[in-house]
């Protein structure tokens, strides 16, 4: 039998390197949970059982566990200790509150924007704005949501307000599965994007107050058919 020093000297490295591989896997899990949350391929209510994600993830239960914590600190599973975890339904109230503050620190954003001029932000907007047309011809919701984000997170990012965009999205999912739920009703996403070419157009022409009216409208579009949106999802909203 070998000494029991030696043994120990395997034992390390193998467990190094599941913890190492379960650090690298944990941000990735969590990414991809939150999308199929946000997307509704996992809607309100649906069961999470960590030895399922697991096996799905092909990962240990430290990533399916430490998404999870990540997922309840945004509100958007309900842990029932010793009971179950489940999809959270969706909060108006602190979808409201995410609205609130999108909107105040985005009116801002593009208000310094067109007052800057920025030509090669311009052509980047111009650029995801095409992508998200080919998606909404296609029926591509998912990819049309992304590059939705995609544009507002370049606003952010010309701003050098990265941080505040992390910290905006990661107080948006409830107000995000709204627009989901919103997106497949007949023109929503036409009007999303010609919401976006005109908030682009106020900021290559240097007009904030025409940037910040468009980007007002364009943000407040779910939340103005929410009783509409309840009513064909009554299951899906907590109040």
């Amino acid at each position: 039998m070998a000494p029991p020093q030696i043994v120990s000297r395997r034992a390390a490295p193998r467990s190094a390197d599941r913890l190492d591989r379960d650090r690298q896997a944990a941000p990735q899990v969590f990414e991809r949970l939150r999308g199929m949350i946000i997307s509704l391929e996992l809607p309100p209510g649906s069961p999470l059982s960590r030895a399922a994600l697991a096996g799905q993830f092909g990962v240990s239960s430290t990533p399916i566990r430490d998404a999870l914590m990540r997922l309840e600190e945004e509100g958007l599973v309900d842990v029932f200790p010793q009971y179950a975890t489940v999809v959270s339904r969706v909060d108006v109230r602190l979808a409201q509150q995410a609205h609130f503050l999108r909107q105040a620190v985005e009116l801002e954003i593009v208000r310094g924007l067109a007052i800057q001029h920025d030509e090669a932000l311009v052509a980047e907007l111009h650029a995801t704005i095409a992508r998200q047309q080919q998606y909404a011809k296609a029926g591509d919701f998912e990819k049309f949501m992304a590059a939705d984000n995609e544009f507002h997170s370049q606003l952010y990012a010309a701003a050098d307000k990265q941080d505040i965009w992390a910290l905006v999205r990661s107080r948006s999912g409830h107000i995000d599965r709204l627009r989901r739920m919103h997106l497949p009703s007949p023109g929503k996403a036409q009007d999303i994007v010609r919401h976006h070419k005109l908030i682009a157009k106020a900021i290559d022409a240097g007009e904030p107050a025409e940037a910040q009216k468009h980007l007002r409208t364009h943000l407040s579009g779910t939340l103005s058919e929410l009783a509409r949106i309840r009513s064909r999802y009554p299951e899906y909203l907590s109040n």
